[in-house]
């Protein structure tokens, strides 16, 4: 049935192999969408051996017309065996019911439990800003096994990427994260707070290694792999060293200058993207004091400044992620709608 053989196997090696020998031959004519996507560290090419020591194993998500769910759903159960590839194909603790790992369901349904919104139809800015960086990452990651509906491929293209404005909108208001600190290590040190100016620059550098995956049109996923991701990215070597300096160093000072010689790096990022017209890559002073920042609400208001009404109106709060971390809020597409759009009333 299975060639693998015992060793960690990727997850979506795993669940590719899985919809191919077993799950294909029991759909038989069934026209359907078959994909890994959703949650799982294997989604975004993120799993290990750690990650099989729970729930993980093949899993495929099965959709197809409504009125075929319940049908098919019941052809399933009961048919696919307990292991695959020496994993397990169901998921939980033992004492209490468990699935296995398909999932059949309609993309609709599964699309507005997860986003919030239907992808194949018009996505507005609310649903833009309402959704978590992490749920657009997983659902434009992953695989398609199958696309016999014609309706996988677009919804995921369709999401692939902010709109255009909307994109520099929401570069805009990661700047201004950036500015409301940028001066901060240098005060907290000053007064003797070295572990508050440590603090603050830990945060400065997750703000910027965000800001950086935005620059490069990738969805910044949940922190756990944030890291990851950010050294995914071609050429951030030297800013990943930059910032693991800046962390590491001894006085606000030496912590200084790892975050400017960064700045200075970041700033040239974004005139390579021509988005507005090019702007000093300089550090400068912090008004009189002894602080040398980048002056990052300069990169924030010349963004927004080439994006107009309505957006251009709107404030600096951005997507969901750029104002709250919660994961309880992050993990609940409607949570997250609603508080999106109390802060964003004019979207």
């Amino acid at each position: 049935m299975s060639d693998f053989v015992s060793g960690f196997v990727p997850g979506r090696e795993l669940s590719r192999a899985f919809y191919t020998q077993l799950v294909r031959p029991l759909i038989g004519e069934v026209p359907h969408g078959a994909a890994l996507i959703g949650p799982g560290s294997e989604v975004l090419a993120f799993d290990t051996q750690r990650s099989a020591d729970h729930d993980f194993g093949p899993r495929v998500l099965v959709f197809t017309d409504p009125s075929q769910v319940p049908a098919l759903a019941k052809r399933l159960d009961g048919r696919l065996p307990d292991r695959f590839g020496g994993y397990p194909t169901t998921y939980g603790p033992a004492h209490r019911s468990v699935n296995h790992g398909v999932q059949v369901t309609d993309l609709g349904t599964w699309a507005r439990a997860r986003l919030g919104f239907d992808p194949r139809g018009e996505i507005t800015t609310a649903d833009w800003l309402g959704v978590s960086w992490q749920r657009l990452a997983e659902t434009t990651s992953g695989e398609v096994f199958h696309d016999g509906l014609g309706e996988l491929a677009a919804a995921r293209d369709n999401l692939r990427w902010y709109p255009p404005p909307l994109w520099r909108y929401v570069l805009a208001c990661q700047w201004r994260r950036v500015a409301q600190l940028e001066a901060f290590p240098g005060r907290c040190g000053e007064v003797g707070d070295d572990l508050g100016s440590v603090v603050v620059t830990a945060r400065l550098i997750e703000d910027l290694m965000r800001l950086c995956l935005l620059m490069r049109r990738r969805y910044p996923p949940y922190a756990k792999w944030l890291g990851s991701a950010f050294a995914r990215l071609g050429g951030s070597a030297e800013l990943g060293e930059r910032f693991t300096a800046a962390l590491a160093a001894r006085n606000w000072r030496e912590r200084e200058e790892h975050l400017c010689r960064a700045y200075e790096r970041v700033a040239a990022l974004h005139n390579r993207l021509r988005l507005t017209a090019p702007l000093e890559e300089t550090v400068r002073p912090y008004f009189d004091r002894p602080f040398m920042v980048i002056g990052a609400d300069r990169f924030a208001d010349a963004l927004l400044a080439t994006v107009g009404p309505p957006l251009g109106d709107m404030p600096f709060a951005g997507s969901i992620d750029q104002f709250c971390d919660s994961t309880d809020i992050l993990g609940d597409a409607r949570h997250s709608a609603h508080l999106s759009r109390a802060a964003h009333p004019a979207a």
